[in-house]
């Protein structure tokens, strides 16, 4: 017997104001963003797997220039691209992560065959784009990756000796720009993937909340998945992703209250802004922000598609 299925995905969140935002850029947002989870759902509508939904869905994200994921990425203090990225499905917890990778056009892609592909869960740097490698991944240059606008998105932080979204000249500026997805098949599987270029003018090899299973993705079928967005530091300290599961499989919260009670609560006591986006085994969708927007969209067991990207929408 088949179930009802729906998709959401979320291209980011944080400081989004409508008065700096232009209208250009806000049509070119917004058909990104529904592109985006057209291309999962042409799968679940077909049958497909709650893990290909996501992976397709997220990938669209990453090629597009607007978002801090594949292409258009933020830059490293040394003006590199260095990409996080995961996948969970949750029918078994199988899990695939990479970490620090700077020649792959894809990491979500990448991230789901480390999954289904290796028996490890984390990937990093070189040894990543080793396995990509042997995988038949093409090797792409970093100049397909680098934007003017992270270019001098990146100028402006060293001038500051900042190192994060939150100080520069565009519209996103205080917006921690990861993409994620998640979804819910006809069989009713469960599936999260996320991925994200990191911050502007990182140093050390950091990594965020992206690539850690738990943290900014998880999944188990049956109750919900979830993928994150924000200030990555305190996601990982927190475990958001997998906080919100456990509040729902223990304390019986549904998907609102379990979103809104992580982030709105601990994380945001502790300074950490963003958001979620959740799916629960009946194919519910939440979207919870403690910050003015979040670049989203969803199409729910309905069929009905939304598109947004203020808190007040």
């Amino acid at each position: 017997m088949t179930k009802p299925f729906s998709i959401a995905i979320h291209g980011g969140a944080g400081t989004i104001l409508p008065e700096q935002m232009s209208e250009a850029l806000s049509t070119e947002i917004r058909h990104d963003l529904e592109k985006s989870v057209r291309a999962g759902h042409q799968i679940l509508a077909r049958g497909g797997d709650a893990v290909a939904a996501v992976v397709a869905a997220v990938k669209v994200l990453e090629d597009s220039p607007n978002f801090n994921a594949g292409r258009g990425s933020v830059l490293t203090h040394t003006e590199m691209v260095e990409m996080d990225a995961s996948v969970m499905h949750g029918k078994n917890a199988n899990a695939g992560a990479v970490a620090g990778v700077r020649h792959i056009r894809n990491p979500v892609e990448l991230a789901r065959d480390v999954m289904e592909h290796s028996p490890h869960v984390l990937l990093i740097g070189d040894g990543a784009e080793e396995f990509a490698f042997k995988h038949q991944y093409q090797y792409t240059e970093q100049d397909y990756f680098v934007t003017d606008r992270r270019y001098e998105q990146l100028q402006s932080m060293k001038e500051k000796g900042l190192f994060a979204l939150s100080e520069s000249k565009y519209p996103d500026d205080n917006k921690h720009g990861t993409v994620g997805a998640v979804a819910m098949d006809q069989h009713g599987n469960l599936a999260a993937a996320t991925s994200t270029g990191g911050i502007t003018n990182k140093q050390y090899g950091r990594v965020g909340d992206s690539a850690i299973t738990g943290a900014g993705t998880f999944a188990e079928n049956g109750n919900v998945a979830v993928s994150a967005t924000g200030m990555g530091e305190y996601f990982i300290r927190k475990t958001v992703a997998s906080e919100i599961a456990a509040r729902m499989r223990y304390l019986k919260e549904d998907v609102h209250q379990a979103c809104e009670a992580v982030i709105q609560g601990d994380l945001k006591a502790m300074g950490g802004e963003g958001g979620v986006i959740a799916i629960d085994g009946d194919g519910e969708i939440h979207f919870a922000m403690n910050s003015s927007g979040m670049y989203r969209a969803s199409i729910d067991i309905d069929g009905t598609l939304t598109v947004k990207i203020y808190v007040d929408e």
